[in-house]
């Protein structure tokens, strides 16, 4: 169970612990401006940084301009949230936004607490349910925690999809037939926020004889604000090696504390991104801080993690295997992305995906492919 603690008393236990975590990041060299090779993908300095730590920040990769049409949009689908789980209507009592779509937009929590932390949600890969602060008297019932669908609610979401230099990151880690896990926007609201419970993100592949430290793919998160050790996500360096954590395990060897030694923040400024192994062991802390943290996060996978692999995570109810068609119907939302994001952008260069190169005029960003490939995407997201 968590303890009672107020947001002060958060704040200030935390404050010897955030300062040590910045300490170890700082002397990992795995920060930087994305960096080429010849053939337009990551250097090997880069990919020998992410495979021997489990994560990497990429400095100043998303522009101002679009970061500010991402902070407008992602603000107005905040603005207009419902008011809790069972609402219809936004703050002002107006018809909520993101309604008509067939997975709900919006997951609340109720301020500052932990929601799979020590539950069996997810395949139980949260097993200890991190500190929960005592929100403010003045705040709200519920909170937004994640908001779910970006590629169909926002257009912002949708170019952003198509980045053409993260969906290079993308070809260089997993290969050029890459294809999506799925993708969520963090909300991290000011004395508000809930934390997220150390936990890694794979459950499929643990037992898989040909297992690696690449088979569960990673994950980008698009920071919009700056990230600060007091609302950012935090990882374990090189946890991404050694299979499952036994988190519990590790949890009572620090005395039953949450704050896990050689846990490093991944503090970023606006427009930066990071890319975290989803076998690295990582969370973060309720945001007792002043600040808020949203994080546009979206994952992929080798297309051959995927093929013929048993739906995991909260899709494990389908009792399905994922085939090709399967695979291909949702990859294509990255090929109307990408020429979503031309349309918006076309001085930008445009990033060429391999698996769809002869069927590019198939999938343009027009009203008809909006209803056919994007609408109720998420519904066919790729999790293992």
């Amino acid at each position: 169970m968590s303890e009672a603690i107020s947001v002060e008393e958060h704040a200030e236990a935390m404050t010897a612990y955030l300062a040590e975590g910045v300490a170890v990041g700082e002397a990992l060299g795995n920060r930087g401006p994305v960096e080429y090779n010849t053939k337009g993908r990551l250097t090997t300095e880069i990919l020998d940084k992410y495979w021997e730590h489990g994560f990497y920040i990429f400095e100043g990769v998303v522009g101002h301009d679009e970061i500010a049409k991402l902070r407008t949009e992602i603000g107005d689908m905040i603005d207009r949230a419902p008011t809790g789980p069972e609402s219809t209507v936004d703050q002002y009592g107006n018809e909520a936004f993101g309604l008509d779509f067939a997975r709900p937009a919006y997951t609340f929590i109720k301020p500052l607490s932990d929601p799979w932390g020590g539950t069996e949600l997810l395949g139980g890969r949260h097993p200890h349910r991190m500190l929960e602060p005592t929100p403010d008297q003045d705040a709200p019932e519920y909170t937004p925690y994640l908001m779910h669908g970006m590629c169909q609610l926002l257009d912002s979401g949708l170019e952003l999809y198509g980045h053409p230099t993260l969906l290079a990151i993308a070809a260089s880690i997993n290969g050029e037939d890459f294809v999506p896990f799925n993708d969520a926007i963090f909300v991290k609201l000011p004395g508000l926020g809930g934390a997220v419970a150390w936990h890694q993100d794979g459950v499929t592949h643990w037992d898989n004889p040909d297992w690696d430290i690449g088979i569960h793919g990673f994950n980008f998160q698009v920071q919009l604000y700056p990230a600060s050790p007091r609302n950012c996500l935090w990882v374990i360096p090189g946890t991404h090696h050694h299979g499952r954590a036994d988190i519990r395990a590790m949890i009572a060897a620090n005395g039953g504390s949450e704050r896990l030694p050689g846990a490093v923040p991944l503090t970023c400024n606006p427009g930066d991104v990071t890319i975290a192994n989803r076998q690295v062991l990582h969370g973060s802390f309720a945001n007792t801080s002043e600040d808020a943290r949203i994080s546009v996060t979206f994952g992929f996978h080798r297309y051959r993690s995927i093929i013929g692999a048993r739906a995991g995570l909260s899709q494990a109810k389908e009792a399905i295997y994922y085939d090709d068609e399967r695979i291909w119907s949702r990859a294509a939302v990255i090929q109307v992305a990408i020429d979503a994001r031309a349309q918006a952008y076309p001085d930008d260069a445009r990033f060429d995906y391999a698996p769809f190169a002869d069927r590019v005029e198939d999938y343009r960003f027009t009203p008809e492919t909006f209803e056919s490939v994007i609408r109720d995407y998420n519904l066919k997201d790729l999790a293992i």
